[in-house]
């Protein structure tokens, strides 16, 4: 809806250049939200869904009724989670500021929070989830940080959607993150029982095959 991907800005930045919130990932969530409410014994037309595709990108996305309600990426790919090089959702005068104090473009900065920013840039050493984990399994503090950063997050999105659906009934995780990553699965729902969520630590050792 309208109210969910419009931006604050002057109306005539939509009208005329078509500046809102597209988000990403379509396909991925519109294929999982079918599988997770089929899993659940649920007609996707009827239920509150959020999807979670968690990879190299990474975006979350609110299902109501078989149709998107909100999504975490904006008119690029660039907003929303914490992603493998991507920053995620920032104060826009962020670039500015860097452009003052380093004497770079509005491009390059935009260029380093795409390419040099998320997981890389808070561990300094691996965009890969995988080496994440490993570097915070041996107490590495800035891996140890950027895994919280993006659990965090993810709480954060799956909250404000539960909020805006009123509620929800199944909750999707999927792509190589979600699909893999049994310990991420298990410390993102810690915490949401106030939501009515819960997960099974034995179907949460699955990977790569749809289980609820």
């Amino acid at each position: 809806p309208a109210y969910a991907y419009m931006y604050g800005l002057p109306y005539q930045y939509y009208e005329k250049f078509r500046v809102r919130r597209y988000g990403a990932h379509g396909t991925s969530h519109q294929f999982v939200a079918g599988v997770g409410a089929k899993l659940a014994g649920l007609d996707v037309n009827n239920a509150k869904i959020i999807t979670c595709h968690l990879g190299a990108g990474s975006s979350i996305c609110a299902i109501q009724n078989g149709k998107c309600v909100d999504t975490s990426m904006g008119i690029t790919p660039l907003d929303g989670l914490v992603m493998g090089t991507r920053c995620g959702t920032l104060d826009p005068a962020v670039v500015e500021f860097i452009c003052n104090r380093k004497n770079m473009t509005p491009t390059e900065v935009l260029t380093m929070m795409n390419k040099k920013s998320g997981l890389l840039g808070i561990s300094g050493k691996s965009s890969d989830c995988r080496d994440i984990d490993d570097l915070a399994a041996n107490g590495d503090e800035n891996a140890i940080l950027a895994q919280e950063m993006l659990i965090y997050g993810i709480k954060k999105y799956i909250g404000s959607y539960a909020a805006a659906m009123g509620g929800v009934d199944v909750i999707c995780f999927t792509a190589g993150i979600g699909e893999n990553n049994a310990d991420l699965r298990a410390r993102v729902i810690d915490g949401m029982e106030f939501l009515g969520a819960k997960i099974d630590p034995e179907k949460n050792k699955t990977r790569k095959e749809a289980a609820i």
